[in-house]
């Protein structure tokens, strides 16, 4: 398998861990590049004859060792501008790396259609919040672990309101969730639900506007926030102080003096410190089309859609920029670029020195079916 080679300088810094759950809590070591290769593709999900990529992925790592995936919605009969409809699935899918591959060790079935819910890693398994496609799943909350060799998938709660493209993250027993489409409309609602008695709090909500697609994680015992988006992209970001139980404004997505968007993309944590995050929709790309999309009407509408919806991926200028976001100095930094297009929706999982990213949209309505491994040398 042909690797794809770039540097990727970095001063002080330690990859390793998942996303809700860093494998160690070191603060920095030195990384000089990152390598790449393809890792293989998922297996058709079942009743279909190949997987032609989705995005909105369920994603974590149990155990250490197994990264899982599944869900996710796609475009399988004709495009969204052909009125093509949007298919969300009930496909797992258990791998575990050899070699740079991931290999499907078991591939099963949710009891239901789920995609673009929330997903946090802990030591003790994987949690997945609301994201189904059916109203009445789209509050559950379900809890991942190996048993006996085999996924085991058990519904563990009930929020009071359907969470979709939401962001939640796991401290000290308790899950923290907020923003996303709440009750089916962007928010910036924040709760708490307690993993010990199912109690749910609601805690002072978000600043700024309401937002969906954001990018969060637990750095310093804090949680991070920076960007998502509603019709228009963000670059800012949040930190909440469990000590004064508040939101305060931290450094906004800003590199080499340039706003970047990562409304859409994922993002994995590091160490105690650093957040890495991959994938971003184009601001100005996102802000105009969704404005043209809401406003014009007729052929004007149909020429815009045609050409919108025709245009390569390379020219929607999504983010390939690797950002490290570091909370101690609270600053904004590029490690080179990823050599694939960019994903946003994908899965971004992280194992020792090891970050694979899986599926994700590549434009409007087209998604990816590869999946890559970073080899990371420090």
């Amino acid at each position: 398998m042909k690797k794809i080679l770039f540097a990727a300088i970095v001063s002080s810094l330690v990859l390793a861990g998942c996303s809700a759950a860093p494998i160690n809590n070191s603060d920095y070591s030195e990384v000089n590049k990152i390598t790449w290769e393809t890792a293989g593709k998922l297996p058709a999900q079942k009743g279909y004859a190949e997987n032609i990529g989705t995005a909105g992925l369920l994603s974590g790592v149990l155990e250490g060792k197994y990264v899982v995936v599944g869900g996710g919605a796609n475009f399988p009969v004709k495009s969204p501008a052909e009125g093509g409809p949007k298919v969300t699935y009930s496909d797992v899918y258990v791998m575990e790396e050899k070699n740079g591959q991931l290999e499907v060790i078991e591939h099963t079935n949710f009891p239901h259609e789920i995609g673009y819910g929330a997903s946090v890693t802990t030591d003790k398994g994987i949690y997945y919040i609301g994201g189904a496609a059916e109203a009445e799943n789209d509050n559950d909350i379900w809890f991942l672990s190996m048993k006996d060799g085999k996924l085991n998938m058990e519904k563990i709660g009930d929020l009071p309101f359907t969470f979709q493209n939401g962001k939640a993250v796991e401290k000290d027993g308790k899950l923290y969730l907020f923003t996303g489409k709440q009750n089916g409309k962007t928010s910036n609602e924040f709760y708490s639900f307690d993993l010990a008695n199912g109690n749910i709090e609601k805690l002072p909500s978000v600043p700024g506007a309401e937002r969906a697609q954001a990018v969060a994680e637990v750095l310093d015992d804090n949680i991070y926030i920076f960007g998502g988006g509603n019709s228009k992209a963000f670059t800012d970001g949040y930190k909440y102080s469990f000590d004064t139980k508040e939101w305060i404004p931290v450094a906004p997505v800003i590199v080499g003096g340039q706003d970047i968007s990562v409304l859409g993309g994922n993002s994995v944590k590091l160490n105690r410190y650093e957040m890495m995050v991959i994938g971003g929709f184009n601001k100005n790309i996102w802000d105009d089309a969704n404005y043209y999309l809401s406003n014009l009407k007729g052929d004007e509408l149909a020429k815009y859609k045609d050409n919108y919806f025709s245009t390569d991926p390379v020219d929607f200028k999504w983010n390939k920029e690797i950002l490290i976001y570091n909370a101690k100095t609270n600053s904004w930094k590029s490690i080179g670029e990823i050599p694939f297009d960019a994903p946003c929706g994908e899965g971004l999982v992280l194992i020792n020195n090891k970050v694979f990213s899986i599926n994700g949209e590549i434009k409007p309505g087209v998604r990816t079916n590869r999946m890559y491994t970073g080899h990371i040398i420090k």
